[in-house]
């Protein structure tokens, strides 16, 4: 189980990358905030937790687990986090979307630490599945993780690789959903009933845990083992989390999906998150 000092190091580690993502955000003017705020805590417990085995020196390690951001437009907090830890230069996230820059408004494989080309929603779970399945056919044991948004949950193309997975008994591929209730243009209970998606998992043949999404206790409880499962079945995470989070005027609000703070409202948000909670 993880320590009080682990939370809280990870606590503080979400906040930067959120400060961080905020800055990048608002100094190119585009970006997809409220998606990367729901996600920050799931992937700081993936890279900082103990979780993924990667190595920055060197990104094609091929013992390396691999990562997919199936949600691609939040991309902005998971190049933070890669800056961060040393695939590439700092620098490049001031220089977000501007040209000559390596970081795209979607993830591609010409950025180090990135593993699929992704933003066209429903399709990194299909990727995963691949990956997974040469891994065992190739005899390696490295994991194969993908986080996937609840909206892009609507594609046909998610369940169609649901049962694949489950088919071709894919132990080795861990999935987690950064379940906010939203996507671009509506609260996903009032266009497409997804509830309730952990038993819906189920009966696609995957072993479901449901955890809260910013609780850095209950993510690492999900995923800290997971290299421990001796399991044929693959694993999905139901990650219940909030759109914005850490920025009281943006969560839950869809119109924080593609908007941009400017002005008092960007040094506000900036506020709230110095001041978040860790």
């Amino acid at each position: 189980m993880p320590t009080d000092k682990t939370t809280l190091s990870l606590s503080q580690k979400a906040r930067d990358i959120r400060i961080q993502t905020l800055q990048m955000i608002t100094r190119a003017g585009k970006g997809h905030i409220g998606g990367d705020f729901s996600c920050t805590d799931i992937l700081v417990a993936l890279y900082y937790g103990g979780v993924l085995k990667v190595d920055p020196a060197r990104p094609d390690w091929p013992a390396r687990d691999r990562f997919i951001l199936s949600k691609g437009h939040a991309c902005e907090a998971l190049y933070c986090i890669l800056a961060d830890q040393g695939f590439f230069p700092e620098t490049e996230l001031t220089r977000y979307q501007q040209p000559g820059c390596i970081l795209g408004g979607h993830p591609d494989r010409s950025i180090p630490g990135i593993e699929a080309d992704t933003g066209s929603l429903g399709h990194g779970l299909g990727v995963g599945c691949g990956l997974a399945l040469g891994a065992r056919l190739d005899g390696k044991d490295y994991l194969t993780f993908v986080l996937l948004g609840d909206g892009e949950c609507c594609e046909g193309a998610v369940w169609e690789s649901a049962m694949f997975a489950a088919r071709h008994k894919l132990g080795n591929l861990i999935a987690v959903i950064d379940n906010n209730g939203m996507c671009v243009t509506d609260r996903l209970e009032d266009c497409t009933a997804l509830e309730p998606l952990a038993e819906k998992w189920r009966a696609f043949g995957w072993d479901v845990q449901e955890v809260d999404g910013h609780d850095f206790n209950s993510l690492l409880s999900a995923l800290s083992g997971v290299r421990d499962r001796v399991s044929s079945t693959p694993l999905m995470v139901v990650a219940r989390t909030v759109k914005g989070k850490g920025v009281p005027f943006m969560e839950g609000r869809l119109e924080w999906h593609h908007g941009v703070p400017k002005g008092e409202k960007a040094a506000q948000a900036l506020r709230a998150l110095k001041e978040m909670e860790c």
